[in-house]
């Protein structure tokens, strides 16, 4: 617990080090829908091996100097399971290992399944990934370490990372001597994010929020994503609805509302389209460019898969039509899909 405490509290790791790469001097954040590897397909996975689902995109994710997704189970072996609730998930200790090989050294576990298998659960889950090299936002042993910032100093600029949760049930938000994840309530967030505001050149916001299966926003969603950038994010990132959602530019930030599934051990046939989303941020221009994906399990199984040429378009196609009524339109430029902020 020591370990997991002094992880939290510092969560600051230097990246300058790193080697340069052809987006020039700017930083660069990759982000990615929901991690989920278990259920009733963990047997197959197990089997096929744990990088499997990550093979198509790594070189794609090693372009980003962090990478942030949404693990959407814990990873852990032991745990009491919280049956009042129908889908319930629990990955192997291995699905942290194969995620930081494939490039990801920061996850939100501000969802609705980090506590599918209690306290016990969420504490081996955050064992894991300190042990694999990820740091985590968004939950903790009591409220006050799930609204920790991770913060990332990458050549000489410092980046603040929270992480939030709107989405039943209740009893996983985390209390005053409770664990669990951080719930997105107005007088949470704000104050935390006026802090990294302080602190950071850069904040970066994650809400797990909206409804399954749908493709827009709902009007809490805005509200609150306004909010947080009033409050001083300059990117939010949501998760949930597993389907994409539209972008839209608010002051000067950039929202995220739903990036959809990424590596999900599911066969859904609505899940079919995602992006990685690489984000630059210099002090001359702020972009993001979007990279489409195929995450349809009868064409890719659990493997996301890039898309080029007309399938990418049609994916921007349909995410620009879901932008429309935010006033946001991803463009084509430079043989790449961006929209600046």
């Amino acid at each position: 617990m020591k370990r997991i405490s002094t992880l939290i509290i510092l969560a600051v790791i230097l990246l300058t080090a790193m080697p340069p790469y052809s987006y020039g001097e700017g930083i660069v954040i990759g982000a990615t829908g929901d991690i989920m590897l278990a259920g009733r397909w963990a047997p197959l996975l197990k089997k096929q091996g744990y990088d499997q689902p990550f093979s198509g995109v790594a070189a794609t994710l090693a372009k980003s100097d962090i990478n942030l997704a949404n693990l959407e189970s814990p990873i852990a072996r032991g745990g009491k399971e919280y049956t009042a609730k129908k889908f319930r998930f629990r990955a192997e200790p291995e699905v942290a290992k194969a995620m930081r090989k494939a490039g990801f050294n920061l996850v939100t576990l501000a969802n609705n399944h980090s506590m599918d298998f209690g306290p016990e659960a969420l504490t081996e889950t955050m064992t894991n990934l300190e042990t694999a090299g990820i740091t985590w936002v968004g939950a903790g042993e009591n409220l006050a370490k799930a609204r920790r910032i991770a913060f990332f100093i990458v050549k000489g600029k410092k980046i603040a990372f929270l992480g939030y949760s709107l989405t039943q049930p209740v009893e996983f938000f985390a209390a005053r001597q409770r664990p669990g994840t951080a719930p997105g309530y107005e007088n949470i967030f704000t104050p935390d994010i006026a802090r990294a505001r302080r602190e950071a050149d850069y904040v970066i916001v994650s809400f797990h929020w909206g409804q399954e299966g749908q493709g827009f926003p709902t009007s809490l969603q805005r509200s609150i994503a306004h909010k947080a950038i009033d409050a001083g994010a300059d990117v939010i990132i949501g998760h949930h609805p597993h389907v994409l959602q539209g972008i839209e530019r608010y002051e000067k930030g950039i929202i995220f509302y739903s990036l959809g599934n990424f590596a999900f051990a599911s066969k859904s046939t609505t899940a079919d389209q995602s992006v990685i989303i690489l984000l630059r941020l210099d002090d001359a221009q702020r972009e993001a460019e979007i990279l489409p994906l195929d995450v349809l399990y009868r064409r890719v199984g659990f493997q996301p898969r890039l898309l080029s040429g007309k399938p990418a378009k049609a994916v921007i196609e349909r995410l620009n039509s879901l932008s429309n009524a935010l006033k946001t339109e991803i463009k084509f430029q430079n043989n790449s899909y961006v929209v600046s902020f």
